[in-house]
């Protein structure tokens, strides 16, 4: 995710341990506290308590990396240094944007630091558990995985290394609408708040505006008016036949309108390249039913105990 938004690495595969994970992980914690505790909703008391004072010093570290990071590859741009990206393909979110700053001059620094850390921060464990929960329900149905596994063997054969091009993404029609389900079911972010720009009416209740708003979108996802049956995990009702009258906001994992998700695009991207790569060359069996296995709704919806999955070779690469 660093390496993409912002072309560095910080080897958090390697080592968990750094100061940048570490503040990632314990902001996120705080956050959650502060949403469920009254005493910290407002302001002026929440940073003067322990919790508010640890948030401004994790957000300092985030913050100033990001901050470190453009001002160096600001000065490379601005002295004419060529390798910039020369080790990479395509270039990173910020360098496209640091570039938009340099010539056009209506973007400032602390814009760039914004945007590069929400699309790295939002994205950070909300893509890992989406594919985690996506692999979870691809084990548990098995004729769901089979038709993955004819997908795939369409797309690319009997080549099992060949890089997932755009094209290849495009043809993935069943495993988008896995993807789907997967997130209907298991959305990465269960709950979203916002603020009534307006006063409305829902369902004969008043709504004034500046009223704050929560909408569970863990609970939206499970109405039966629109998805019958809805605790079974069934991707056809992603197919296009299926869901082409469905209301555009029935169905909403990364939000919906002028303030959704700026990153969904890339994280559906990601999920299809890393499942696919998978399911290419391995069967995935879940060794938990989903009753003995209940999410853990946070500000990320997370499992309550590790997700537990067996992963064998497919049987026409074995017997090769």
């Amino acid at each position: 995710m660093k390496e993409t938004t912002l072309g560095v690495t910080i080897g958090a595969q390697e080592n968990s341990e750094t100061q940048y994970i570490k503040s990632v992980s314990r902001a996120g914690d705080i956050i959650l506290e502060r949403m469920v505790n009254p005493f910290y909703w407002f302001d002026f008391l929440f940073y003067l308590l322990p919790p508010g004072r640890e948030l401004k010093q994790h957000l300092k570290v985030l913050h100033g990396f990001t901050r470190s990071v453009i001002q160096e590859k600001k000065k490379k741009l601005l002295s004419g240094e060529k390798n910039v990206n020369e080790k990479r393909k395509r270039k990173a979110l910020m360098d496209v944007l640091l570039e938009h700053h340099i010539q056009m001059k209506d973007l400032t620094e602390e814009d760039i630091r914004e945007e590069v850390d929400t699309f790295a921060f939002e994205g950070h464990d909300t893509t890992s558990m989406g594919m985690s929960w996506a692999l979870y329900n691809i084990g548990l149905n098995k004729d769901v995985q089979e038709k993955i596994h004819e997908e795939l063997d369409r797309i690319f054969g009997d080549d099992t290394e060949r890089p997932v091009d755009t094209d290849d993404l495009k043809d993935m029609v069943y495993l988008d609408c896995v993807l789907k389900e997967s997130q209907r079911l298991y959305p990465s972010v269960p709950a979203i708040g916002r603020r009534v720009s307006e006063d409305t009416n829902i369902c004969d209740y008043p709504v004034p505006k500046g009223s704050s708003c929560i909408i569970l979108v863990h609970q939206l996802h499970r109405d039966e008016t629109v998805f019958p049956n809805a605790e079974k995990f069934d991707p056809d009702r992603f197919l296009s036949e299926n869901c082409a009258d469905r209301h555009p906001y029935a169905y909403i994992p990364f939000s919906a309108g002028p303030r959704n998700c700026i990153g969904q695009r890339y994280a559906v991207m990601e999920e299809k390249i890393l499942i696919s790569a998978i399911l290419r060359n391995y069967t995935i069996e879940s060794l938990c039913p989903r009753d003995k296995l209940p999410p853990a709704i946070e500000i990320i919806l997370r499992s309550s105990k590790p997700i537990l999955v067996r992963i064998r070779p497919r049987q026409r690469l074995s017997s090769c």
